[in-house]
């Protein structure tokens, strides 16, 4: 794998667009993602600077993108990583009982697909996770739609296991987010 996994730097918002409008033009955005192409392509550059600026390693500490930088620059996926506090607001509005990790916005551009990028990303976004001072993080979590196997399966591969909650899926809800985890080691 020739890439380097890295955090987003403050200043390459214009990339972090970019790949998320990618992500948002991929046939399985609809059970992949929360958001729309057409909500994201309106959105301020205001928006996706601060976005960028928070999820660095300059920012916050409470949200990290890390990215796949190929030799040329370019970029060939990204996870982000939100901390969820038992006393903050959370990813669907959940509360947390436990200091944990989310991973949202998975993705890789389809011809980065099957070598390991994936995979590396993932250990990125749950080393930074780990790593993290007290309180510490207790487990990291994702949802996945159900109607969605290929990212299910990816997932089991790499550790997590389903934990049996769900959630609608927003905009229809007679769809599910399936709950997946993986404890601290």
């Amino acid at each position: 794998m020739d890439y380097v996994i890295r955090p987003v730097r403050a200043g390459e918002w214009q990339l972090v667009k970019g790949l998320r409008l990618a992500a948002l033009q991929d046939p399985v955005a609809p059970v992949a993602f929360l958001e729309t192409y057409e909500d994201a392509v309106e959105r301020s550059d205001d928006f996706w600077r601060e976005w960028t600026a928070a999820a660095s390693e300059a920012g916050d500490g409470e949200v990290r993108q890390f990215v796949a930088e190929a030799p040329d620059g370019s970029w060939a996926g990204s996870v982000t990583v939100l901390i969820e506090r038992p006393d903050g607001e959370n990813v669907f509005g959940t509360a947390a009982d436990v200091h944990q990790a989310h991973v949202v916005g998975v993705f890789v551009r389809p011809e980065a697909r099957g070598g390991g990028v994936a995979a590396e990303l993932f250990r990125a976004g749950l080393d930074w996770a780990w790593s993290l001072g007290e309180p510490r993080i207790e487990r990291v979590r994702l949802y996945v739609h159900e109607n969605n196997p290929r990212a299910s399966a990816f997932y089991r591969r790499i550790g997590f296991v389903p934990t049996g909650e769900t959630v609608p899926m927003q905009g229809d809800p007679t769809a599910r987010e399936l709950e997946y985890a993986v404890a601290r080691p």
